[in-house]
């Protein structure tokens, strides 16, 4: 089986003493995701998720946590059996434009929690979207 590894962020800010998170609906096949992607060589993980969420999402972030563990699952591409790891990080939105997210995800919006965890589409990124909010201070 191959396997892939990539690395991600969940990504928060707080405005109007509110916190909220940020989510990207995925371009190619439509579900709501957290930012996430391959790690180029030479990388870090921790570089890889601060690339892929500005690349992605428009917005610079800096890096808080390690969320621990990564996400690990299964799926199929093209009749190829995948299995993935992904890195995700605690992150801070330190400034940009979710106007200015790439050609990946069609959609970025910063939602409150509920609505953010109702938006994500996969269990294990809801999972990191929980631990996440229970290691802001």
């Amino acid at each position: 089986m191959k396997r892939e590894i990539s690395a991600g962020g969940v990504v928060y800010k707080k405005a109007g003493g509110e916190v909220w998170w940020l989510v990207c609906k995925h371009s190619g096949y439509k579900k709501w995701v957290l930012p996430k992607g391959r790690i180029d060589e030479g990388e870090t993980t921790e570089q890889t998720a601060v690339r892929e969420v500005g690349e992605e999402t428009g917005i610079k972030a800096k890096v808080v946590e390690k969320l621990k563990p990564a996400e690990k699952y299964t799926y199929t591409l093209k009749g190829e059996r995948i299995f993935k790891i992904v890195q995700y990080f605690l992150m801070e939105y330190v400034g940009g434009d979710i106007a200015n997210h790439d050609w990946e995800m069609e959609e970025v919006e910063w939602l409150p929690f509920e609505e953010a965890y109702e938006r994500l589409e996969f269990s294990g990124q809801k999972q990191m979207l929980k631990l996440a909010r229970s290691m802001i201070k």
